[in-house]
């Protein structure tokens, strides 16, 4: 999520990291299983597959777990079988927020989601509630000693690259979704390393917050991306270095 949306800022510099490894391979598990369901069990035909393998081994996933994951997708195994979903909500002061999720049960998962947004003085809406305000693009995190400025410009933006911004230790790189894997590779020939990449959402506009609003926001946020069901939560809401420091 680094890099991607005020959020994500705010979770880098909170030093927020998922405590439960379990939590994480959770989430890892399911992606793997959707990618596989999706787009078949081959990695070298399957750009999402081979991504999600990547996260996983970076994690320190056991290879058997990521066999089977992939096995449950491709129904080479039974398991539970996972929808994704993008929920729509509007948090304090107009704040708008889109999460995505993989779930089993997604009446289950509504509701859920539903109370979290209740409790944090928001609203669950129904679709285009809040994806208006955001953009589709492709997303790269990429340390900042893997790369100068002048060497992200050239392999990055060369490949297809929309924009890049310092995010203070990384460099995040924006793409068109279709140019997402071009970038990458790209990248991977010229030897840099990648921390993240995804295609993930951009809010078109962000909204200044302050004092009890940005509080729970930032709860908000937190809470759904401790979700067992949630993948990525994106929101447009933009807090002061000031008040992110005052707050954490």
């Amino acid at each position: 999520m680094s890099g991607h949306s005020k959020w994500a800022t705010i979770k880098h510099k909170k030093g927020v990291v998922d405590a439960k490894r379990g939590k994480l391979f959770t989430k890892l598990i399911k992606e793997l299983t959707v990618a596989a369901r999706m787009g078949g069990g081959e990695p070298s035909n399957n750009p999402r597959l081979r991504k999600a393998i990547a996260d996983a081994k970076g994690q320190s996933m056991p290879g058997d777990t990521i066999k089977n994951a992939i096995k449950r997708g491709t129904g080479e195994i039974e398991g539970a079988t996972y929808e994704e979903v993008l929920y729509e909500g509007t948090g304090p002061a107009g704040t708008l927020f889109l999460v995505e999720a993989t779930t089993d049960n997604r009446n289950r998962t509504v509701a859920e989601i539903r109370k979290v947004f209740e409790k944090h003085h928001g609203n669950l809406g129904g679709a285009g509630a809040a994806a208006w305000a955001f953009d589709r693009r492709g997303l790269v995190t990429i340390e900042k000693a893997a790369a100068t400025e002048d060497k992200l410009m050239d392999i990055a933006v060369g490949a297809g690259a929309e924009d890049y911004a310092d995010d203070g230790e990384e460099w995040t790189v924006t793409t068109p979704p279709d140019a997402l894997q071009v970038v990458l590779d790209a990248l991977e020939q010229s030897k840099v390393a990648v921390k993240a990449s995804q295609l993930g959402f951009v809010p078109k506009n962000k909204k200044s917050i302050r004092g009890r609003d940005a509080e729970v926001c930032i709860d908000l946020a937190e809470v759904l991306d401790d979700h067992d069901d949630v993948q990525n939560v994106y929101a447009d809401f933009d807090v002061s270095d000031e008040d992110l420091a005052a707050l954490a």
